[in-house]
């Protein structure tokens, strides 16, 4: 995966995440709240990875 998809992807997470969170919250379902903690925590990761990748693509192409 190139660092844009990477990027999309973890926001996409992220998202996910927080509505899992919310509807777990709201209905009482404590599987799918702490669902929606893990999956907007991978979405961070997600993320972290791309910015990564762009980091390292300007150290290495552009120094």
């Amino acid at each position: 995966m190139n660092s844009t998809t990477d990027k999309i992807k973890g926001a996409a997470d992220k998202v996910i995440g927080n509505v899992k969170q919310a509807a777990g919250k709201a209905v009482g379902n404590d599987k799918l709240q702490a669902e929606g903690v893990v999956q907007e925590q991978k979405g961070n990761v997600e993320s972290l990875v791309g910015e990564t990748k762009d980091t390292v693509k300007k150290a290495v192409y552009h120094d």
